[in-house]
């Protein structure tokens, strides 16, 4: 899905980390690239494989980054 996200229009990035706890993180443009993706025919194949083999649950969240900052020694 990372290849095919990128891809997309308006794909700025992802993140992904976790062993026993998966988290991934998708950047976009705008709510509209993020509304085009959910719709992509193969992403909503790996949704409803995800739903039906591999996670007994899952969480979305969307939210808008106002600001990111940080320091590296």
């Amino acid at each position: 899905m990372h290849e095919l996200a990128k891809e997309s229009p308006g794909y700025l990035g992802m993140e992904s980390a976790g062993d026993n706890f998966e988290i991934t993180v998708s950047y976009w443009k705008n709510e509209e690239s993020i509304l085009h993706w959910k719709q992509n025919a193969a992403h909503k194949v790996a949704q409803e494989t995800g739903k039906s083999k591999w996670y007994k649950a899952y969480q979305v969240r969307v939210a808008k980054v106002e600001r990111e900052y940080g320091f590296v020694n």
